[in-house]
C-alpha cells in the first residue's frame, strides 16, 4: 500500500490528467492575507529549469553573484512600476535556455511605499527559485542632481540608478544587462549577454542614427561652441538607455558615474536638455556605443512622452518589446483601453486582483493546486 503522502501525489496526478482545466493550473496563487494589500496580489510563476547544455554553476564562490557561469541582469523595483518589473522577469525566465543561470540585481528606493524588505518578500513569493539580490538605493545620492523634466515620472530618482550600478553591484560582477521595467523579452537573453563590446567600448545598445539627434538638447546647448564641441570627434546616434549591456570593469576604471554627474551638475546651472536621465548618457557615450541589433529594443510602444498614443512595431524581427513613453500596457489594459500591442505584454502579467484569485479558488472546488506542486517538489 502506498504511503499516505505518496498516495496523495498519485491521486493528484490522476486528477490532473482527468480534469486539466481545474486541477493543473500552470500558475498558482501565493497565499496572502488582507494586510498584505495590493503588493501581494500576484500569482506564483512556474519554475523554469536549465536545459542539458547549460553551464555548471560553481560551488566555490564566496558570494552567489560571483559565479562566473551567471548572466547578470539589473532592474529597478518600485511600487509604481512593480507590475511591469515582475512581468519583465517572468518573460526573461520563460524564454531563457538557462533560467537558473540568470541572476537578477534589483535596485529599490529607500523610501518607496513598498520597502525593500517587502519587495524582497514579494519577489521570493512569486519566483521561489530565482537567483536575486535587492539593493537599497539612497535617493539623496542623486536627488540634488535631478532637474525638472517634461514628464514628472522622468524625475524619479530610480531612473538614475543605472548610473550607480558599478558602485552598488559586487565587484566580482564585471558585466550586466540593464533593463527598464516596461519591457518583455521574447528571446533567449543569453544571446544578448554574449554580444561582444569591441574597441574597449563600455556599453552596447541598439542605435538609431536616423533620429534627429539635435532635439535631445536645447538651443542653448547647440549655440554654445564649448558645449557642442563634445560631439566634434564623434558621430553621435540616439540610443535608448532602457536596454544596455554594460562592461562594469571599464565603467569603474573610467569613472563614468562621475562623468555623467558632471553633466547633471551643469544642467542644474544651465538648461541644456529636457528629458531627464537620457541626455547625460548621450553626452558621455553617443558615438562610442557598441551597436546591437535593433531586435533587442523595439522601443516607443508606450507612445510619446505627452500623449502616449498607440504605436506599431518597427520593421524586422523582435527579441525585446519596450513600452517606453507615457503609456504603459498594464494601465491601458486595466482601463479597458489597450493598444493592439499591449496584448503581447499580457501573457507575462502575474498580477491577479482579489476577485480573480477568488474566482480561481472557487473553480478549484476546494482543491489547492499548491498541494500538488508542493508534493511534486518533495519527490524531486
Amino acid at each position: 500500500m502506498l504511503p499516505l503522502r505518496l498516495g496523495a501525489v498519485v491521486s493528484s496526478l490522476i486528477l490532473c490528467f482527468l480534469f486539466p482545466p481545474f486541477f493543473c493550473l500552470g500558475i498558482r496563487s501565493f497565499p496572502t492575507t488582507e494586510d498584505d494589500g495590493a503588493f501581494f496580489n500576484y500569482a506564483e510563476a512556474l519554475e523554469y529549469r536549465n536545459g542539458a547544455g547549460c553551464p555548471v554553476s560553481s560551488t566555490h564562490t564566496a558570494f552567489p553573484s560571483c559565479d562566473p557561469s551567471l548572466v547578470h541582469i539589473a532592474m529597478t523595483l518600485d511600487s509604481g512600476y512593480l507590475r511591469g518589473s515582475i512581468a519583465a522577469v517572468h518573460s526573461v525566465l520563460r524564454h531563457s535556455s538557462c533560467p537558473e543561470s540568470v541572476f537578477f540585481h534589483f535596485v529599490a528606493a529607500e523610501f518607496d511605499p513598498a520597502s525593500p524588505r517587502v519587495l524582497t518578500r514579494l519577489v521570493r513569493s512569486i519566483f521561489p527559485s530565482l537567483n536575486f539580490k535587492v539593493y537599497i538605493f539612497r535617493e539623496d545620492t542623486v536627488i540634488n542632481l535631478i532637474s525638472s523634466s517634461i514628464r514628472l515620472a522622468l524625475e524619479n530618482p530610480l531612473n538614475y540608478a543605472r548610473n550607480y550600478l558599478g558602485d552598488m553591484l559586487d565587484t566580482c560582477v564585471d558585466r550586466v544587462i540593464y533593463l527598464d521595467s516596461d519591457v518583455v523579452v521574447v528571446d533567449d537573453v543569453r544571446k544578448l549577454w554574449r554580444v561582444p563590446l569591441t574597441d574597449a567600448r563600455v556599453i552596447g545598445a541598439p542605435e538609431y542614427c536616423h533620429a534627429n539627434f539635435t532635439k535631445y538638447f536645447t538651443d542653448e546647448f547647440w549655440n554654445d561652441p564649448l558645449l557642442s564641441r563634445v560631439f566634434s570627434s564623434r558621430k553621435p546616434c540616439y540610443f535608448n538607455t532602457g536596454v544596455m549591456v554594460m562592461d562594469l570593469v571599464r565603467w569603474r576604471e573610467g569613472n563614468y558615474r562621475k562623468r555623467i554627474e558632471n553633466w547633471m551638475e551643469l544642467q542644474r546651472k544651465k538648461r541644456i536638455y529636457e528629458l531627464g536621465s537620457l541626455p547625460p548618457f548621450l553626452l558621455v557615450f553617443a558615438g562610442n556605443v557598441e551597436a546591437i541589433d535593433h531586435r533587442w529594443n523595439q522601443h516607443g510602444l508606450g507612445g510619446d512622452n505627452v500623449n502616449g498614443v498607440c504605436r506599431s512595431l518597427h520593421p524586422g524581427p523582435v527579441s525585446l518589446l519596450h513600452w517606453s513613453g507615457k503609456g504603459k500596457p498594464w494601465v491601458r489594459l486595466d482601463e479597458k483601453k489597450p493598444c493592439p500591442l499591449d496584448r503581447l505584454w499580457e501573457p507575462y502579467d502575474l498580477y491577479k486582483p482579489k476577485e480573480v484569485r477568488d474566482r480561481v479558488r472557487d473553480q478549484n472546488w476546494g482543491f489547492s493546486s499548491s498541494i500538488l506542486v508542493g508534493y511534486a517538489h518533495d519527490l524531486l
